[in-house]
């Protein structure tokens, strides 16, 4: 789980990001409003009839699990001098997911960014505003750190795959064999390789995204064109050893699999995300 942390109008904001959706401290935002009470600030927003029409409306559009039939109740009663709401009685009631109470160091109450913005305005419209804008800044800054990390990444994956060319030309083309039949052989190990990591050709992903531009690995994520850049020295020393094209596909593909999975559930892998 990413965190971030936006400073707004003096007030230090957290975001987190979950399952790649972002929310935002509705508390830190309510303790702009009331720096000693900002639980009965959540609160007295959520007795609102019309922020539980805001709710319900954003549950049923983005939560398939959301219980409809335990919101109506809420709806009819919202709105009256005896009605009241907290984020917990909310989720817990209607298995809701745009807002979630957190305890220990991320602790607080936190909403998925549509619903944020919307209490923000509630707040402030000044305060909704530079929120946004804050929000906007730091969501380019990570999409431009990311895109750097790619390229890393993308360089190294050429870098290896001049190592593996060059195994091929040693080890696997005749030297009478004419430049055209010799790219053959080329296309065959690099989708080998791509069939390993990828489960499909060159072609294949062609085929499949005709409105995309570049090639299959110009699409990989970072994760992949690190395992890419393995699995590519390890099919070179594979060459080399005289190893047939069939076991050396079964033998990339399962360390391509272990691999992507050793990358997605690694922590430091993770933080280079945050």
């Amino acid at each position: 789980m990413a965190k971030n942390k936006v400073e707004i109008k003096g007030a230090e904001v957290t975001i987190i990001t979950k399952k790649d959706s972002d929310y935002i401290s509705i508390t830190d935002i309510a303790r702009y409003k009331n720096p000693h009470e900002p639980k009965d600030v959540v609160k007295n927003w959520m007795r609102n009839k019309n922020t539980i029409e805001f709710l319900g409306l954003w549950e049923r559009l983005n939560n398939p699990n959301f219980k409809g039939v335990e919101f109506d109740p809420i709806q009819k009663e919202a709105g009256y001098n005896s009605f009241t709401m907290s984020p917990s009685r909310w989720t817990e009631t209607t298995n809701a997911i745009g807002i979630i109470t957190k305890k220990g160091r991320f602790g607080g109450t936190y909403a998925h960014k549509d619903i944020a913005f919307e209490f923000a305005s509630w707040i402030s419209s000044e305060f909704k505003l530079y929120l946004l804008k804050e929000f906007q800044r730091l969501k380019t800054e990570e999409s431009d750190k990311y895109k750097l990390e790619w390229n890393v990444s993308r360089t190294i994956a050429k870098l290896n795959y001049r190592v593996h060319t060059n195994a091929i030309k040693e080890f696997l083309i005749p030297d009478d064999l004419s430049k055209n039949k010799q790219k053959f052989i080329y296309t065959d190990e690099a989708d080998l390789l791509n069939f390993a990591l990828f489960g499909k050709t060159a072609k294949q992903w062609r085929e499949e995204n005709p409105d995309k531009k570049g090639n299959i690995r110009d699409d990989a994520t970072m994760e992949q064109l690190v395992v890419l850049s393995n699995i590519e020295s390890f099919n070179s020393e594979l060459i080399k050893d005289g190893v047939l094209s069939e076991q050396r596909l079964e033998k990339l593909n399962k360390i391509a699999i272990s691999q992507m999975r050793i990358m997605l559930e690694n922590k430091d892998v993770k933080k280079l995300k945050e």
